[in-house]
Parts: structure tokens; C-alpha cells; sequence
């Protein structure tokens, strides 16, 4: 039976959560380059054109045609050790499915090459759910960044190197100010996030819009 959180049409100007593991829930990143690899796709496919100038000035042509800067926005993301979250805008109806293509593709013949292997890496297609609501969109947000605090890696979002939340006010990669408005500084939306008891109360609330099972 398909999966519910298989969007086959995305709208435009909307905001989704997505979500993908590993096939078998094999892990996807096996060491520090794999999850800077990933990153680095999502930047060039991302980033305002200049900014990819100074980043990276030898990006090919046939990689910097691939951008979609002004058709999305990234608000939030963590890599995990056998899973990616993802907390998107698109502009255009299909921002979200090129995206998502372009690292899928780019990034399993990348681990493919490195580890010898052949085939899918990722769990088919990815899941996607619609955030429709401002409580949504902040409470789904502070799920992406506690991921590697509720998986027991570390103590504190802040100390997880391979999500957006350690330097959410100076990442060029996210939009982070859409998040941030809904708060009065980055101090009260960390406080937010750190909120385990009004957390576990929210996490019921939210649970369809979570793309884990």
C-alpha cells in the first residue's frame, strides 16, 4: 500500500516537511566528508548565485544550471546517521520535486562511487507532509532540532554539528528569519526548543506531520 506521505502534487508557495532514511535503514552517512557531501549539494542546488561565486568557484556550469535559488527556501534541516530531515518553502509547484531528485541522484552515486556499491541508497520516495499552520511550522521545526537529542547522540541541539540549529543565526543555507520571527530573539526560540515538558504535550499534537513511520 503507498505510504499517505507520498505527495505526488505539490502546490505552489507551500511549506513541507520532508523526510527519507536509508533503504533497510541502513546508515547513509558513515563519516564526516558524507554528511559535508550532502551539505554541499544542498548548498549549490540552493544558494543565491553569488554567493556560489565566492563559495565555490570552480563549480561546473552543468551543476550551477542545476540551482534553484529563488524558487525555495530551506528553514531548517538535521542529518542523521540513517535519515534526513528537511524543512522546505517552494515558490514553484515543482521546486520541492527537483530538489529532491538532484540530491537523491547526486548524492547515492556519490556513496555509491566511495563505497563501492551499486543500486538505491535512499527508502524509495521520500515523504512529504504539508506544515498548513504557524503552530505547525515552529513545533515541527523544534522536532528537526532535537532529532539528535531524542536519538541520545548528544546532550544539547546546539552541540549536533550536522544540523542547522548550532549556528541558526549566521547560516547562509536556511532562511532561519522565518523561524526566528515567531520569537523575540534566537534566545527565546532555543528556549523553545529545550522545553521537554511542553515538548512531550506538543508531540501528540504534531505527530501526523513527523514522517517516521
Amino acid at each position: 500500500m503507498p505510504s499517505r506521505y507520498v505527495i505526488r502534487e505539490f502546490i505552489q508557495n507551500a511549506t513541507y516537511h520532508i523526510f527519507n532514511r536509508g533503504v533497510e535503514r541502513r546508515v547513509i552517512f558513515l563519516d564526516e566528508m558524507d554528511y559535508k557531501i550532502f551539505l554541499y549539494y544542498l548548498s549549490i542546488y540552493t544558494l543565491p548565485s553569488s554567493d556560489l561565486v565566492i563559495k565555490y568557484p570552480n563549480l561546473p556550469l552543468r551543476l550551477q544550471a542545476k540551482n534553484l535559488h529563488g524558487e525555495i527556501d530551506i528553514y531548517n534541516f538535521c542529518l542523521m546517521p540513517n535519515h534526513f530531515h528537511l524543512l522546505i518553502h517552494q515558490k514553484n509547484p515543482d521546486a520541492v520535486t527537483k530538489l529532491m531528485k538532484q540530491i537523491t541522484n547526486a548524492y547515492t552515486f556519490y556513496f555509491n562511487q566511495k563505497y563501492k556499491r551499486v543500486g538505491g541508497l535512499l527508502q524509495g520516495r521520500y515523504k512529504a507532509v504539508r506544515i498548513v499552520t504557524d503552530e505547525q511550522l515552529v513545533q515541527v521545526s523544534r522536532y528537526i532540532d532535537l532529532n539528535p537529542v531524542s536519538a541520545g547522540i548528544v546532550k544539547g541541539s546546539e552541540l549536533y554539528r550536522w544540523s542547522n540549529f548550532k549556528d541558526l543565526e549566521t547560516n547562509k543555507l536556511c532562511n532561519t528569519n522565518y523561524i526566528l520571527d515567531y520569537f523575540k530573539n534566537f534566545g527565546e526560540y532555543k528556549k523553545f526548543v529545550e522545553d521537554n515538558k511542553d515538548y512531550r504535550r506538543s508531540i501528540e499534537e504534531i505527530e501526523p506531520l513527523l514522517l517516521e513511520d
